[in-house]
């Protein structure tokens, strides 16, 4: 299947309509990440084929999400940046995860191939800060020497909207950079320093391509899907690795799933030789005492649907599926919603 271009999913809908103020039976609105829109569109699109269930969602950040299935005008919202037990309880949420991806740091220097360039976590820290303003900086070089870098100021590019890639993202910084965790630090939005922001993921990596010297942060299918290199990282190991789906499974190897309400958990900076160090999940969230009982029910048909038959799909755009243990959590969590009335 194609995928729909990146550059119009804050306006496309799965089914190809305009979100619109109330759904039937047999339309589902959602609203939120960016992150995971590949991977919906992709099971959206089969669902429809073999159901004839419409799924109707909005890529507008995460922000955008929380503040859509609050005000309940979504039959559920999507975020990146999990909420917290007591944000979730004061609003009647319920949160779960559906995939694992990985935040990439892409770049646009003239004849670079991905994973050629190397980086840590404190120097992408201090590129963002101000602190490193030219690719031939020496803690750059220190790194590259058998890459040619030019001598050329560096365009940091961040997202404009409330993302929770960018929480994704500036939590990782702040876990490797002092100066960060105490500067900017961590959040949705926060106050950059230095750079330009596009919006979405999908904006973030079109400004990459057009911007010489630049670098941002996506999600990984972004990167892949239009064809922008991306860096290697150093991980918490030591060692630097390149985003794939074995560095993305090794970061989540150890998770503990149930340590936190809402199965709100962080994966970046793991332990582990192969541990990409900015892994993340992504959440669905839902009420659980709806008003619109049924159109929970058809939101947990279709992730019902996704966990059973959507893994491949998953695989195919570089995201990784959850664990079977953590689909089993998740499902006894589903039985706790209000689905009345529903089969």
């Amino acid at each position: 299947m194609k995928l729909f271009s990146y550059a119009l999913a804050a306006t496309l809908s799965f089914s190809g309509m305009a979100l619109t103020g109330s759904a039937s039976a047999a339309e589902i609105t959602g609203a939120g990440a960016t992150f995971p829109y590949p991977v919906y569109s992709k099971w959206a699109e089969a669902y429809r084929k073999e159901t004839g269930t419409n799924i109707n969602y909005q890529s507008i950040g995460s922000g955008g999400g929380i503040r859509q299935i609050t005000a309940k005008t979504v039959d559920f919202g999507a975020t990146d940046a999990p909420l917290k037990a007591e944000d979730l309880e004061k609003n009647g949420l319920s949160q779960f995860p559906t995939v694992m991806g990985g935040v990439v740091t892409i770049v646009n220097i003239e004849g670079l191939k991905s994973g050629e360039l190397k980086l840590t976590g404190e120097i992408v820290a201090d590129i963002y800060a101000g602190k490193i303003t030219r690719w031939n900086d020496q803690k750059i070089t220190a790194l590259n020497s058998d890459v040619k870098l030019p001598d050329a100021r560096i365009t940091p590019l961040y997202r404009s909207d409330g993302s929770g890639t960018t929480n994704v993202f500036t939590t990782y910084l702040s876990q490797v950079s002092e100066n960060w965790k105490n500067g900017p630090g961590v959040g949705t939005s926060v106050e950059w320093p230095v750079g330009q922001g596009g919006k979405g993921n999908e904006g973030v990596a079109a400004l990459v391509k057009q911007v010489p010297n630049s670098i941002g942060y996506v999600e990984y299918a972004y990167a892949k899907q239009n064809g922008v290199p991306y860096a290697s990282l150093q991980n918490k190991a030591g060692k630097f690795v390149k985003p794939e789906v074995k560095t993305f499974q090794a970061a989540a190897a150890n998770a503990d799933w149930s340590s936190t309400p809402g199965f709100g958990i962080s994966l970046t900076n793991q332990a582990g030789d192969d541990a990409w160090p900015i892994t993340a999940p992504t959440f669905i969230l839902v009420h659980k005492k709806s008003d619109k009982p049924e159109q929970v029910a058809e939101t947990v048909k279709f992730f019902t649907w996704a966990f059973d038959q959507g893994d491949k799909m998953a695989d195919e755009l570089d995201y990784v599926p959850l664990p079977a243990k953590v689909k089993e959590m998740v499902k006894a969590e589903w039985k706790t919603l209000n689905t009345a009335g529903t089969k």
